[in-house]
């Protein structure tokens, strides 16, 4: 990604703008076009719940209507004298079972008058063994099967209510039956609510369908199941007669959450759902739409794009021709410009081109000759900065450090130490060269280090060592960069106040990092200090100017704020009788 960056901001202005304007139509128009999509799909979703939910509603009407019919057919088969009469009477002579036979087909014409708008079968089955149907075809089975078959079971578990089960007879050896909806019902006696027989209501699943099949289409389905997820009824014939918890468990969810519809995954696709309870039928009546199907009815996906296409065409055809001719006299002012050789600044461009160009072409003239005489001011200015920065510092070193330590050089020789006296000179020297050079100029912890030891030599020379130094330094900070001059004014301050009542003692340098800042450490085991306030208010009080002398502890302060920030700089926690501990805060700089 770095590279390619590198590599756009080497392009010309017109490759630069042509590629933006480019970049930015296609996101325009790819923006555009998945927001017309998204809105589109908002707005079917929509649609779609109200004009389904109506559909739902339709075909959930058209269900009560057929449950209406059947009630009606069983309420009047239970009210029959005729009908009780067949299904309880024992063995009689035959004209009196000839004559029971026919009083029950008048009853079965009546009552099958009330379904004539549908293609059913009734049967009615007794307890003494007689069996009635008007068309065996949907219940072929023989009357012992009947009896003890789940149709009738389930009736009698529950003997006042009608109950709507699937099912599918066996025909042949090893083929199954077309698939039927029975409405089946125990009838009893209201006195004394004795059951004397069951009546079963078929009808063929195709039959059944047929509520809902003028509503479905590719993608829009209709599914009827049990409270066990079987698919009892749909459109969709190679579905019938399987489980589906998928579909189950998203008619539980609307029916628990009222939700309008959900958008979900049926069988691996994105579907909208919409789902409603048959309650009489003790079915749930399930509507989904393949989302694909539907939008791609609903949205021209290739039309879409071939517009898209043309219309991004004419913007690029467009956008090129005025970017060219902007960018045009812009190239011809730039390679002008690119002919003013380095600190050069009499050299003038040609004033050419459009009124734009013509006002560039003179701001820039008039900048050159602005910018020649202000990099001479500068220049001059620089000089005397400079110059006065190295005067203050030289003023800063203390003229007692120098004489006694040329004091303590010149007792060296006297007493004929002369290599010592040679190795205190050499380690002035080099103290006083760090203290004059550059206070921007920043060197490693290990070079910072060095200088320190050449102090500390000096020190030894002039006081002896009754004072201990030691340096514990992690190797992996040796490489990082500090200012010049940032840990020797508190070995300075250490050594000439830190130990007037004690008369030994040690001095600690430890410099480590955490991997956030680099922390440079002075702890000594001297006097202390009486009564230290916060290290901002102790940095400029009275007392902290008289005791830190030298190149200046305040000055390491402020200076490491102003070049890195008010989180980094000084702290100082000190207690009477048991040491003081400086701690620098610096950044992480490695050049």
């Amino acid at each position: 990604m770095r590279t390619l960056f590198d590599k756009f901001k080497n392009l010309k202005l017109f490759t630069k703008m042509f590629m933006v304007m480019v970049v930015s139509i296609i996101a325009v128009s790819v923006a555009i076009s998945w927001t017309v999509i998204h809105m589109s799909t908002d707005l079917f979703m929509q649609t779609f719940s109200i004009t389904n939910t109506k559909v739902l509603n339709q075909i959930k009407s058209g269900f009560e209507s057929y449950n209406d019919a059947i009630v009606t057919v069983v309420s009047n088969a239970n009210q029959s004298g005729a009908m009780k009469s067949f299904l309880t009477q024992g063995d009689a002579d035959s004209l009196s079972t000839a004559k029971s036979y026919f009083n029950m087909s008048e009853q079965m014409k009546k009552l099958k008058s009330n379904l004539d708008a549908y293609e059913v079968g009734i049967t009615i089955a007794g307890v003494n063994g007689r069996v009635y149907s008007t068309d065996r075809s949907y219940l072929s089975m023989d009357d012992k099967k009947l009896k003890q078959h789940p149709l009738t079971l389930n009736s009698h578990k529950d003997p006042k209510r009608l109950i709507y089960q699937d099912y599918k007879e066996i025909t042949g050896t090893n083929g199954l039956g077309e698939p039927m909806i029975v409405a089946s019902k125990a009838l009893l006696d209201r006195s004394t609510g004795y059951v004397y027989g069951t009546i079963y209501i078929s009808m063929k699943e195709r039959d059944f369908g047929q509520v809902f099949d003028s509503y479905t289409s590719l993608g829009n389905d209709v599914f009827i199941l049990n409270k066990n997820g079987m698919i009892v009824s749909s459109n969709r014939q190679d579905r019938i007669g399987y489980m589906s918890q998928e579909l189950l468990d998203y008619a539980e969810q609307m029916d628990t959450e009222a939700s309008d519809y959900l958008n979900v995954s049926v069988q691996g696709k994105d579907s909208f759902v919409i789902s409603d309870n048959l309650p009489t039928y003790d079915f749930y009546i399930v509507n989904t739409i393949d989302k694909e199907i539907a939008l791609g009815q609903m949205i021209d996906t290739k039309t879409l794009t071939l517009i898209g296409i043309v219309i991004v065409g004419i913007a690029l055809s467009i956008v090129f021709l005025i970017t060219r001719q902007i960018s045009k006299s812009l190239t011809k002012l730039v390679l002008q410009m690119s002919n003013v050789t380095h600190n050069e600044f009499g050299n003038h461009i040609t004033v050419t081109g459009s009124y734009e160009i013509r006002e560039l072409g003179q701001a820039f003239n008039y900048m050159v000759d602005e910018l020649h005489d202000y990099v001479d001011k500068l220049v001059e200015t620089q000089k005397g900065q400079r110059n006065a920065e190295l005067a203050a510092l030289q003023r800063q070193i203390n003229p007692h450090f120098l004489y006694n330590t040329l004091a303590s050089v010149k007792t060296l020789v006297q007493q004929g130490s002369k290599e010592k006296a040679t190795e205190t000179i050499h380690s002035l020297i080099s103290v006083l060269q760090n203290t004059i050079s550059n206070v921007s100029e920043t060197i490693m912890v290990e070079q910072e280090l060095g200088i320190l030891k050449h102090y500390v030599f000096i020190n030894h020379a002039r006081y002896g060592d009754r004072i201990k130094v030691g340096y514990f330094v992690a190797p992996e900070c040796m490489d990082y960069h500090v200012p010049k001059l940032i840990i020797q004014p508190f070995i300075e301050n250490a050594f000439f106040h830190g130990f007037n009542v004690k008369s030994s003692g040690y001095i600690h340098v430890l410099v480590s990092t955490d991997g956030q800042a680099l922390y440079c450490e002075v702890v000594d085991s001297g006097d202390g200090i009486e009564g230290l306030p916060s290290e901002d208010a102790f940095l400029n009080t009275k007392k902290s100017r008289q005791m830190f002398s030298g190149i200046g502890i305040k000055n390491v302060h402020d200076r490491i704020r102003l070049l890195y920030g008010e989180e980094y700089g000084v702290s100082i926690v000190s207690e009477l009788g048991n040491g003081t501990r400086v701690k620098i805060t610096l950044p992480l700089i490695k050049l």
